[in-house]
Order: C-alpha cells, then sequence, then structure tokens
C-alpha cells in the first residue's frame, strides 16, 4: 500500500470499495488508457466494468436501486478512476451531480422515473450551465423557457456537456420569466429526456463533439434547443421548482467542486508516482536522478502537495456528508487540488525529460488532462471570489 493520500477512519465497506475500484484501475483502465486516448475512443468495456460494480449508483439510496453511500466514498472512488484516466472519472461526474440533483430536489415521480435506471448506468446524465457567451457568469445565459399552460417551449444553444451524446437527460438551467426582481430567481432547471447519440429529436440537437486538446474518449458536445416543448413535470422539482433552478445548479456544483478535487488528486498521484518510478530508473552522471538534490526536492514538493490536495478533498466531503455547509471547504479544496494537479504534473514532465515529451509517454497524456481541471466547476479566481465571500458572512463584523 502507497503511503501518500490515505484516508483515517474508512469502514470496512468503505475500504473495500475503495480498494475494488483501485483494482479495477490497475487491471483495467491503466493498461488501455493511452490506446483509447489517443484514439478518442469511447471506453465502452471500461463503463460496462462500472456498472458492474454499481459505481453509477454508488450515491444513489438503496430504495432506488443504489449502492447509499457516501460522499466521502464516492470521491475516494473518484479519484481512483482519475488516477487511472482523468476522462473516465468525468462520464461518471456530470452523471452523478443529476443523480444527486434528482435526488435531493425531485419529485417523487422523477425519482421514481430516473433514479433506478441511473444507478444501472442504462440511463447516464448530463449537465448544463455553459453557453458560448457565458462561463463562470451565470446570470448571463440567454437560453430561454417560454410556457403557455403546462407547456414549455426552450430556445437556445448550451455549450460544454460532457456526456451530451450518451446522455439520456439533461439537466439544464434556462431563464424563465417568473417576474422576480433578481435575475437568479428567473431561472428554472428543466429535466430533459432524449436518446443517446448525436441527433435531433423534436428540438433538441446535439450536433457533434468538439475536439479538445485532452479531456478525450468521454464526448463533450454543444445543445442546440429550437422549439423544443416539455412539460411541467420535466421541471427539476414540478411546479414548486420554476424559478428556483439557480439555486438548486449551484448545490450540484458544490458537490460537483469535491468531485473536480477528487480528480485533481487522482491526476497528481498518478504523475507522482510516474515521476518517482522514473527517477528511480533514469542515470546521470552515474547514478539515479532521484540521488540528484535537485529531483530529490522536487519529489519532496510533490508528495507534499498530494497530501495537501487529498486531506482538503476529505475534509470537505466530510463537512456535506455531516449535513454541515461547505461552500468555503469545497472552494478551497477545488482550487488547491487542481492547482496541485497542473504542478505536479508539470515536475513530473520536468523528471522525465526529453522522454516526457513522446507520445508514448503516460505523461505525456496528464500533460494535455490537468489543465482542464483549473477551469473545471469554476477556475481558481471563482473559487476565491467564493471562499471570501463565505469569510465576510461567517468572520463579517458587522
Amino acid at each position: 500500500m502507497a503511503r501518500l493520500a490515505q484516508t483515517p477512519g474508512l469502514t470496512d465497506i468503505q475500504q473495500e470499495i475503495v480498494s475494488t475500484v483501485r483494482s479495477f484501475v490497475d487491471k483495467k483502465i491503466i493498461p488501455s488508457a493511452q490506446e483509447l486516448e489517443h484514439a478518442d475512443e469511447y471506453p465502452e468495456e471500461i463503463l460496462e466494468g462500472m456498472k458492474e460494480m454499481g459505481l453509477f449508483g454508488l450515491m444513489i439510496p438503496e430504495e432506488y436501486g443504489g449502492l447509499g453511500e457516501s460522499l466521502l466514498t464516492y470521491v475516494l472512488c473518484v479519484e481512483e478512476l482519475a488516477r487511472g484516466w482523468m476522462s473516465i472519472s468525468g462520464i461518471i461526474n456530470t452523471h452523478f451531480i443529476v443523480a444527486y440533483l434528482i435526488k435531493q430536489h425531485g419529485t417523487e415521480e422523477q425519482k421514481q422515473h430516473f433514479l433506478p435506471r441511473m444507478a444501472t448506468g442504462d440511463v447516464r446524465g448530463a449537465f448544463s450551465m455553459s453557453e458560448p457567451g457565458t462561463g463562470s457568469d451565470v446570470s448571463a445565459i440567454t437560453t430561454k423557457a417560454v410556457r403557455e399552460g403546462d407547456e414549455w417551449t426552450l430556445n437556445g444553444q448550451k455549450m460544454w456537456l460532457t456526456n451530451g451524446a450518451y446522455s439520456s437527460v439533461v439537466a439544464t438551467l434556462v431563464k424563465t420569466d417568473t417576474g422576480s426582481d433578481s435575475v437568479y430567481k428567473n431561472m428554472t432547471t428543466f429535466l430533459l429526456e432524449k436518446e443517446p447519440g448525436f441527433t435531433t429529436t423534436g428540438g433538441l440537437t446535439i450536433p457533434g463533439k468538439i475536439d479538445k486538446m485532452g479531456y478525450k474518449g468521454v464526448e463533450t458536445t454543444e445543445m442546440v434547443l429550437d422549439g423544443h416543448k416539455v412539460p411541467t413535470s420535466a421541471v427539476l422539482g414540478g411546479e414548486e421548482g420554476i424559478g428556483q433552478g439557480f439555486y438548486k445548479m449551484m448545490d450540484g456544483i458544490e458537490v460537483g467542486r469535491v468531485n473536480v478535487a477528487a480528480r485533481g488528486c487522482g491526476v497528481a498521484i498518478r504523475a507522482f508516482e510516474l515521476a518517482i518510478k522514473y527517477a528511480q530508473e533514469r542515470e546521470t552522471f552515474g547514478k539515479p536522478i532521484y540521488q540528484h538534490q535537485a529531483i530529490a526536492f522536487k519529489l519532496a514538493e510533490m508528495a507534499t502537495d498530494v497530501e495537501v490536495a487529498h486531506a482538503m478533498m476529505v475534509n470537505a466531503a466530510r463537512l456535506k456528508d455531516a449535513g454541515t455547509r461547505n461552500d468555503i471547504e469545497a472552494g478551497m479544496a477545488k482550487m488547491v487540488a487542481s492547482e496541485a494537479a497542473a504542478r505536479v504534473t508539470t515536475d513530473s514532465f520536468k523528471i522525465h525529460g526529453g522522454y516526457g515529451y513522446s507520445k508514448e509517454a503516460e505523461i505525456e497524456r496528464l500533460m494535455r488532462e490537468a489543465p482542464f481541471l483549473l477551469i473545471g466547476e469554476g477556475t481558481s479566481e471563482i473559487q476565491k471570489q467564493i471562499i471570501s465571500r463565505g469569510l465576510m458572512r461567517d468572520y463579517g463584523t458587522k
């Protein structure tokens, strides 16, 4: 067992689940990740294995066919999956956020309709807030839903949907005119159902995948809504969910930030593993390079980054599981882990030298994957805004 990134206080069941996922990663993901990633090929066989382990329903309650596990168990599994291939953790992340939103905020009918099939992985979820002209400024979204009786018509263009094609349900935030003075109370989340694939159905189009520098294998798409009609039963939370979409989505983003922190931890762990192995194999000036102080100090700094990121991620997850507000801690964990992943990956790349620039080197893939974590679920600058606002809420003198 490796020394780094250990989690004290786990139950026997948690240890068994995480150990099973780690073994799956070592045997099934790491050996095939390079080939699949370079080919930008969807990892069907790996996903079937994840279905068999019940990972798609890890946090879905047992009454709906899931395992009913904690956020901590989930993010420790994500950390292991990202250690094998970050794209795999991306497939399950957006699915997890949608399942969480339905579990926390959906009507009983929505829970019964979606969660049992989501628990098996037969229905997978995608999550959509961003648009071509907006990113972190959610208030600027322009996609609209107009109500006529019990039917809504949606028009607009959404962007950066992970699982956009292979998903069957897309949690989508749009503007709805509720007459509120606050733009955030004029937003509603819809659960848009569709057939998997790059298709057009009833005014909902997934036109094709976006080519990316990394984060390959899993597809990222846009979604065009052109007169797409849905009933009010498609509103997350039903009638009571109208105008509450922003706040529900932010709840999902909060757990999503802990998830991205876990992905950062996984990438950093793998980059460190590759570096410390290579540092013992590669020799210069008559000795292994780890015996040179410049390399030894880099390894020490990398290991410290891994430990700090893992500890902050675990703390944020445990706070959420305890029912405690964790917006500050989730933002801190996401910021620290994503930046640690970038630093550790870069240092690992430097330790590999010229070999690391070769496409046969695993670190080459990690160098293209780590930057995504710096922007996914909000940049570090956005996290600093969240953290500072939370600090003023708790430490304000007025």
